[in-house]
């Protein structure tokens, strides 16, 4: 546990060392601040539904653009060679890598709580949802970030990381969206798999076990992906 910890508070630090992290929060906030608010006062509900039913899409590129970094630069480097010769097992890198992921995930949702805040002065807000909505969209955040990892691991690039990343999120973003060209004997799995299905669950304010394991195994899925790819370029 102390590995990995000290791989987190590392990779953690080392977003705010550069103007990047700073760029990549503000650009989020000022992104999802004007879809949410441009609309709101049309619709005529203290809601933060419409908030939380962009914020899947918005992931789909702010979290790998976060995720890029975390091996692709070491790889590009050759700092990643340096990191075998520690007395850290793969896996804890892994897992410090993803918690610092998450972490900054995190960062970029705190400021968000504002406009909760600001629709509950022009109506009565219902604050089940919201919470749940944020508790999805930490487990989303943190899904993609496991995503993020995988692509991250497989080049050297970070441009390509972001790409590969990219794709993948926001293929299972919209997958929910494209039942309907999809043959019959797929709806199911596809449904199942898709993000928003889920994500949609929490900000309706329904946590179900079930969300929270698709969540998990997409994470798991990811990290074990990376793993195998790391252990063979090890």
């Amino acid at each position: 546990m102390r590995q990995v910890w000290s791989i987190f508070t590392r990779e953690f630090r080392s977003y705010f060392v550069s103007p990047v992290a700073y760029i990549v929060i503000v650009v989020f906030l000022l992104v999802t601040g004007w879809l949410f608010f441009s609309p709101f006062f049309l619709q005529g509900q203290a809601s933060m539904r419409a908030f939380f039913k962009l914020l899947p899409f918005v992931f789909s590129f702010v979290v790998p653009a976060v995720t890029m970094k975390l091996f692709a630069e070491e790889l590009n480097t050759g700092s990643y060679e340096l990191l075998l010769t520690l007395p850290v097992d793969l896996r804890q890198v892994l897992l410090g890598k993803l918690a610092a992921g998450a972490a900054f995930v995190l960062v970029m949702l705190l400021p968000t709580i504002v406009y909760a805040v600001s629709v509950s002065f022009v109506g009565d807000l219902d604050w089940g949802p919201v919470a749940g909505g944020y508790i999805g969209a930490l487990l989303l955040g943190t899904a993609f970030s496991a995503i993020g990892l995988l692509a991250s691991a497989l080049t050297r690039s970070q441009i390509v990381a972001f790409i590969v990343a990219s794709a993948i999120c926001f293929g299972l973003t919209i997958l929910d969206a494209m039942l309907f060209f999809l043959p019959g004997f797929m709806l199911d799995v596809a449904h199942y798999i898709a993000a928003e299905t889920h994500f949609g669950n929490f900000s309706k304010g329904v946590i179900d076990t079930r969300d929270i394991l698709y969540f998990a195994s997409v994470a798991f899925l990811a990290l074990y992906g990376a793993y195998l790819v790391l252990a063979e370029k090890r």
